[in-house]
């Protein structure tokens, strides 16, 4: 999907503690940097549906795993990924695209650097309802 990039990550095992990579300013999606933060969602919970106008979101799971599912309402295409350890890979998701995203394991949380700060005017909220998607 046009403004939609995925991108293998590196996790480095250590028998005292694993680090998993997450951005560096050299890697393609970088589109400069807003705020860093963490997100949880139960499992079997849907957040959704968010538009971004302005900022562009750097997902990664490191804990659990999630269900994205992102909707360009121009060409009426989705975009359907599950990031987890076992699929560690960072979500690059360009403006303008719908997107929502499930809870699949019991504990999950993803990472979401982003190119702007937050601010509550930038993004769209609808419904679940309001895009006819079979979960």
């Amino acid at each position: 999907m046009d403004g939609v990039i995925l991108t293998p990550l590196k996790q480095i095992f250590n028998p005292k503690g694993d680090v998993f990579h997450g951005m560096k300013k050299s890697d393609q999606g970088f589109n400069g940097f807003g705020e860093a933060y963490f997100s949880t969602i139960h499992q079997g919970d849907i957040k959704g549906w968010k538009k971004h106008t302005s900022m562009t979101l750097n997902l990664v799971v490191p804990f659990g795993e999630v269900e994205f599912v992102l909707y360009n309402e121009d060409s009426k295409e989705f975009f359907n990924i599950k990031l987890s350890q076992k699929n560690y890979q960072r979500l690059t998701v360009k403006p303008n695209l719908w997107m929502a995203f499930r809870g699949v394991g019991e504990n999950n949380m993803l990472l979401n650097i982003a190119s702007i700060e937050h601010d509550p005017s930038e993004a769209i909220n609808i419904s679940l309802e309001e895009i006819a998607y079979e979960w």
